[in-house]
Formats: C-alpha cells, sequence, structure tokens
C-alpha cells in the first residue's frame, strides 16, 4: 500500500492579488454607498430648510416660476370652486403676516384686505377637503405657471379657529358660587 502524506511548506503563502482586488471593490462599493447617502441626506435637508415661502416671495421672485415649490396663504372662501365629477378645486390664496403669533386674526385680515397678494390655485384628482374653507391657511406643493397660477399636487389645511381653546362653561364660576362658598 501506498502512504499518501502531505508536507507542509515552510515558506509563508503569499497574499492572494485576486482577495485584494475583491476587497479592493468593496470598499470602493461602500464608499461610493456612503456618498450617496450623505448627498441624499444634505440635499434633502437643504431643500426642505424652509417649510414654505409667502405668495408675495412667489410672485416677487421670477426665479421660482416652474420650479416645485411649497407656498402658504390664506384660502379666500367666496374663490372656491370645486368640480366633483372631475375632481377639480380651484381657489384663490392671500398673502399674510406669518410672523405674527395671532394667527387667526392674520388669517382674516388677509383675506379681507384687497391689498394683499394673491395667486390662483389650481388642482385636479383631489376630494374636496372639508378644513376647504374661509380663512383656513393652506400650505401647498406645486408649481407656479407663468400666467400665475399655482398648479398644486399636494395641499395641506389648518383651520386655527377650529382649534382655539374655549373655556368650558362648567369651568366658569360664578361670582355668587364664591361668595357662598368662600
Amino acid at each position: 500500500m501506498t502512504d499518501i502524506a502531505w508536507e507542509k511548506s515552510r515558506q509563508p503563502a503569499a497574499p492572494s492579488r485576486r482577495i485584494n482586488a475583491e476587497r479592493l471593490k468593496l470598499y470602493a462599493g461602500l464608499v461610493l454607498i456612503a456618498a450617496v447617502l450623505v448627498f441624499v441626506i444634505v440635499n434633502g435637508t437643504v431643500n426642505n430648510a424652509r417649510y414654505f415661502i409667502s405668495i408675495s416671495t412667489l410672485l416677487e421672485d421670477p426665479t421660482y416660476i416652474g420650479k416645485t415649490v411649497r407656498v402658504s396663504g390664506a384660502v379666500v372662501g367666496s374663490s372656491i370652486a370645486y368640480d366633483a365629477e372631475n375632481l377639480i378645486i380651484d381657489f384663490t390664496v392671500a398673502d399674510f403676516d406669518e410672523s405674527t403669533t395671532d394667527l387667526v386674526s392674520a388669517l382674516h385680515e388677509a383675506v379681507v384686505n384687497p391689498n394683499s397678494a394673491r395667486i390662483q390655485v389650481h388642482v385636479e384628482n383631489m376630494v374636496k377637503p372639508d378644513l376647504l374653507i374661509d380663512e383656513a391657511q393652506a400650505i401647498m406643493t406645486g408649481t407656479l405657471d407663468a400666467d400665475g397660477t399655482f398648479y398644486a399636487t399636494e395641499v395641506l389645511l389648518k383651520c386655527p379657529s377650529r382649534y382655539e381653546e374655549a373655556v368650558p362653561e362648567q369651568a366658569v364660576v360664578s361670582d355668587e358660587f364664591n361668595a357662598a362658598h368662600p
């Protein structure tokens, strides 16, 4: 019978160039993925740094025409037109003072002030929201056309008067009760 024997070489095995090339490709791929992730995060942060712009800013700067932007305004209730069959909403929004702490008054002043900047808004494929009412705040994403119409793809509505804190009648204590129960 023959014996089969294996003898270990005394020279250390040379590292395989193939393994190093594969590692290099792996590291290059990981660096590329990390770079893409950083780009996406930075780009998203820069684009969304300001949640929305005012109507005045939108109308004053022609560079916004045709670009996707978010704009905020007060809904002019008398201008709301809804085509339920085709799911088309048209309405006007007025510019309001965003720096105020009293949003209800600011929205009201914008709607009744004939000198406030206004734009016509056109929305397609949307059921008319319940909050689309007079003096609601509308935050819209879309594009401004050269004719001055804002074509919205997304509409968010806030009705500040709906969320005002009201004092319940049970919490109001009369002077007679205070006199009887010192």
